[in-house]
Order: C-alpha cells, then structure tokens, then sequence
C-alpha cells in the first residue's frame, strides 16, 4: 500500500508543471485562513487554529501513515520532522492570533520580511540590500499610523514571520527525496504539530463540539488551510529550485490582499497597494544564499 501511495504523489508532482501546484497553494494558503477569521467569533482564535492543525492531522493519518514515518526515520530525520510540527504548530496560532487584530495583506507582507533577510545573511550583495530595502519599506507602508498602536498584533504577526522562515526551510529538506517522501513527511510532521497544540486550542475548540456545523466548519478550514496547500507546496518543491519557489513566493502578497478584499471586505487603501506591490518588489528581487539544483 505505501508503494502506491509513493508512485500516486510522484507522478501527480511530474503531471502537472510545479508553478501550477504554486497557483493552487497560493490560493489556498490564504483562502482557508479568510474563512478561519470568519469563525473566529463562534469559536474562538485558538479553537480554530486547534481546530486547523486536528483536521489536518486526522486528514493526513490515513493515507501518509504518520507512525510508519517515524518508526522508519533516522535520528535525524525525526528531530527535522520534531522541529516542523513545532514550528507549523506555532506559526499557525501566531497566524491566527495576527489576523485576529491586523488586516490579511499587512500579515501576509510581514510574512517575507524574514526570507529577504536569511538571505541577506547568507548572501550579502546590492541585490539583496536593495530587496530588503523595498520589503521594509512597504512594511512600513502598510503599518503606518493605523496598525502600529498595536504592538500585540504585530508581535504575533512577526512572529509568524519568523515561524514562515523556519516552514520554507524544513519543508524543502523534507521535499529533497522527492514528493512522495515529502508529503508522507509532512503527514508526520502534522501529527507532531497536533501534539503541540492540543493544551492550547482545545477548551475553546470543546466549546463548539455541540454544534455540527461549527464542526464541519472547523475541519473545512484544516482542509483549505493545512493540506491543499501544503501539499501542493510539497509537489513543488520537490521540482523547483529553492530560488525559483522564492521569486514565486512575491505573488503571495497580491492573494493575501485579494482573497481579504473578497472574503472579508478589507479593501486596501492608495498607500496599502504601495506598501505590498514594494514588498512583492522586494521578494521578486531578492536572492536566495542557497541554490539547489
């Protein structure tokens, strides 16, 4: 059974061109979290993240076989696998708890602050300098007056930042064997970032377990979040050169700010555009200090 699991995800990834599996998760990334922001009055922000990373898990159990991964894997291979449950446990609540207080495209740009600066780190030409230059700048833009009497949200908004640093680089290690290896990595991964945050969301998410259609709206935001998109950045991963999927990285901004425009009604102002096109600029323009393939 785990052979045809692995040749299913091999020639999905070689089916399709890997920018188009970019497309979907670019969507999904930010279309599944519009959705959580909706619930957050009836459930609560840290039931519906608990609610998030539960369903995908639940999800993913069945056919990634998470126990299998783990038993199999090296010494290293679990700490690796250890260290991205962690960090997508984490980053999904800071996620959530931003959006809970600052508009989806100001937390989407402060997302890619972080990778123009690793790369600068690692990497330290004009190119970059410039690149980060831009991104700060239309941060900046995008904080303004408005948001910046909100330290709380921007706290958690860089944080996720931080964390979206952290999914970039362990999922590519996960993705270096190829796409079913990846994604059965990722299923385990997920059933390690339950265990983070099952005493975190849990009493809030208890709270909803009455009321069926709060639960089905829970597991559709697991769906939409958590593993279509992640999924598909595996299966891209697996193909594109760490430098190809950062330049594809610049069009999460624009989705982010679409799907808030059309989801949620938050319609960006004159200086708000300014602020995510120079961000989207600056990832454009950035250069990644590893360059695989």
């Amino acid at each position: 059974m785990p052979a045809i699991h692995r040749v299913t995800f091999t020639q999905a990834a070689q089916a399709v061109p890997p920018h188009a599996w970019f497309g979907v998760s670019a969507i999904f990334h930010y279309l599944g979290p519009s959705f959580a922001v909706l619930l957050f009055p009836s459930i609560g922000v840290l039931g519906i993240a608990w609610m998030r990373i539960a369903s995908a898990a639940a999800i993913f159990a069945p056919w990634t076989h998470p126990w299998k991964t783990l038993r199999d894997a090296d010494r290293q291979t679990r700490w690796l696998l250890v260290g991205l449950g962690a960090c997508l446990a984490v980053m999904n609540t800071s996620f959530y708890l931003a959006l809970d207080r600052l508009p989806m495209g100001l937390v989407a740009a402060i997302e890619f602050v972080g990778t123009i600066g690793i790369a600068l780190y690692g990497l330290r030409t004009g190119r970059n300098f410039l690149a980060l230059a831009l991104a700060v700048i239309g941060v900046f833009l995008l904080i303004d007056v408005k948001w910046s009497s909100d330290p709380i949200g921007l706290f958690w908004a860089f944080l996720n930042g931080a964390l979206f640093v952290g999914y970039v680089g362990l999922g590519h290690k996960i993705s270096e064997r190829g796409a079913s290896g990846g994604v059965e990595r990722l299923g385990a991964a997920m059933a390690i970032a339950f265990v983070f945050v099952m005493p975190i969301g849990l009493w809030e998410a208890a709270q909803a377990f009455g009321a069926w259609e709060l639960v089905l709206a829970g597991i559709a935001v697991g769906f939409c979040s958590s593993v279509v998109p992640y999924v598909c950045d595996q299966l891209a991963m697996s193909r594109l050169p760490r430098a190809s999927f950062a330049l594809l990285l610049a069009l999460l901004p624009a989705s982010a700010t679409l799907i808030g425009v059309i989801v949620l009604a938050q319609i960006p102002s004159p200086q708000d555009i300014a602020g995510i096109l120079l961000v989207m600029l600056g990832v454009a323009v950035h250069k990644p200090a590893s360059l695989p393939g």
